[in-house]
């Protein structure tokens, strides 16, 4: 058992190998002991394992030398396992393929990938899409209209600058932007885009119009798209306005309150809302499964809406 292991892990290091000499060219054997977590010297046994296998693969030497596929060597095998294959097809996205205007070709590539696999990886692949199902959307909200999404898409992919007006509270703007990624957060969509006066966000269902210009523009030296939303998006949270709410709930009702409270110093549980608004609203809704302590304000409204709603039912 254990020495079939050792052939499993060994036959998955030679499609690794063999995969990155064909995706990344020209790589050191230092290199490659890094990326697949093994000594230089198994790297060089690999090596001649893919050359007694009829894979041409061929040393450079010097010191900006390493291995690389002659002739242009390309191999068809996708090296994915049955796990990778289950993970592939479970996390198809077909809903924000289609509104970016990829719906068609992201059905294109399932059928090829499938396609190309061994005919057992092909029955683990389609199960997994038959077993689970991502939607993105979020529950009880209108979804947005983003008919622009694609021209926006079409700008990102290009590198051209795009000329849009967009909608602040009441009022249009004309904006010219450097576009510089698209984010799908809770199934809204987001622009990353440059401006003159620096980064910003932009909510893609506000959009009126846009149109793609000519002239591109170069991309800031080091952006990374996922880690600029990691960043500014715990800063929007950070800045939004709160309202500490603090409440006596039982501990079974406490796990169902929003957001994460925390606990107070007399057992009860402190709520964090945008507003007093949103408070009552999502509070209201527990009934007499959660007390209002703090702020009197609030505890005060909720009293006098349970004071109308017993008057309602008395009579």
């Amino acid at each position: 058992m254990y020495s079939r292991y050792r052939r499993d892990v060994r036959a998955t290091r030679l499609v690794s190998l063999l995969l990155l000499l064909q995706t990344r060219g020209q790589v050191t054997a230092a290199e490659l002991a890094d990326r697949l977590e093994v000594s230089v010297r198994t790297v060089h046994r690999d090596v001649e394992s893919l050359g007694a296998a009829g894979v041409p693969v061929e040393a450079v030497r010097g010191p900006a030398g390493g291995y690389r596929l002659a002739g242009g060597y390309r191999t068809r095998l996708t090296g994915l396992t049955a796990d990778e294959a289950e993970a592939l097809f479970a996390a198809g996205i077909p809903g924000p393929a289609a509104e970016l205007g990829l719906g068609g070709e992201l059905a294109a590539a399932r059928l090829k990938v499938l396609a190309a696999l061994p005919s057992e990886l092909q029955e683990r692949a389609t199960r997994a899409s038959r077993l689970f199902h991502l939607d993105s959307r979020r529950w009880f909200r209108a979804e947005d209209r983003v008919p622009h999404l694609p021209a926006l898409a079409s700008a990102v992919w290009s590198g051209c600058r795009v000329r849009l007006r967009y909608r602040e509270g009441r009022d249009v703007v004309q904006r010219t932007l450097d576009p510089l990624g698209l984010v799908l957060k809770g199934g809204a969509w987001y622009l990353v885009a440059r401006r003159s006066v620096g980064m910003r966000v932009y909510r893609v269902s506000r959009v009126v119009t846009v149109r793609q210009l000519a002239d591109p523009f170069d991309r800031p030296p080091g952006f990374e798209l996922a880690a600029f939303w990691d960043e500014w998006s715990r800063a929007f949270e950070e800045g939004r306005p709160r309202v500490e709410v603090t409440v006596r709930v039982a501990e079974q009702v406490r796990r169902q309150l929003p957001g994460e409270p925390r606990l107070a110093e007399d057992g009860g549980a402190v709520v964090a809302f945008e507003n007093l608004g949103e408070a009552y609203r999502e509070l209201l809704r527990f009934g007499d499964d959660v007390e209002v302590l703090e702020p009197a304000e609030l505890r005060e409204r909720v009293a006098e809406t349970s004071r109308r709603v017993a008057s309602i039912y008395s009579r």
